[in-house]
């Protein structure tokens, strides 16, 4: 067996190292933002925190029959953090599993039926919990409503966005909040104010970010 040269670079990667997620989360500055391209082919999307840092960077692969979003750590999508996948083609009630560069389950996030026609109801489990361990509920369905009508009239719907905000909040199953989101003012795209509630490991955090992500994603189509 050869001897190790000590003067060759290390090794770099090809995919990240386990403890990526806990690396990417450290030090981040609440709120954060998330804001996605409105006239995008495909859905992107952008977190970034108070200070101007990304923390991820989403965008949705075209033309698949089932959801698949793809979660690197910056614009350049040189490192992949993460996807997220739909276990089945309708999405009425279907679960979106996010995993990480490895394959390792980060959680996964569902919307609860027929409690999500008037009021966005969604339920979020960490890896292997077969019941909930947070839900994430529309604040007031009546903002959205409004937001929603007026979107869609010329001119006035173009200043619909700085009128109403609809919000999102994270509860744990005990009713501790943990996040929430609110629709921020905003021309030509989408923009969200992310708030941290309650202490979080960096995977539920990253789990939260995930759901929200797909919260966005699946409520823009609803209107």
């Amino acid at each position: 067996m050869e001897p190790t040269n000590p003067y060759l670079p290390p090794a770099i990667p090809v995919i990240p190292e386990a403890d990526d997620i806990s690396r990417q989360l450290q030090s981040i500055q609440y709120p954060l933002t998330l804001s996605f391209k409105v006239f995008a082919l495909a859905s992107q999307a952008t977190v970034t925190d108070a200070s101007g840092r990304t923390i991820l960077y989403t965008k949705q692969k075209l033309f698949k029959f089932r959801e698949h979003v793809e979660i690197w750590t910056d614009k350049s999508q040189g490192t992949r953090l993460a996807e997220i996948k739909a276990n089945k083609v309708i999405d009425w009630s279907a679960r979106y599993t996010s995993t990480d560069a490895r394959g390792r389950e980060i959680g996964s996030v569902g919307r609860k039926g027929w409690r999500s026609i008037w009021k966005a109801h969604y339920e979020v489990f960490n890896p292997g919990d077969t019941t909930p361990d947070f839900s994430i509920q529309e604040e007031n369905a009546w903002v959205k409503v409004a937001d929603s009508f007026l979107s869609e009239i010329p001119i006035i719907g173009i200043a619909s966005g700085y009128l109403f905000h609809p919000s999102y909040l994270a509860n744990r199953t005990n009713g501790q909040a943990a996040m929430r989101m609110t629709k921020q003012p905003a021309f030509w795209e989408g923009r969200f104010k992310i708030e941290k509630l309650g202490e979080l490991t960096p995977r539920e955090e990253l789990n939260l970010f995930l759901s929200y992500l797909m919260l966005v994603m699946l409520e823009r189509r609803r209107g």
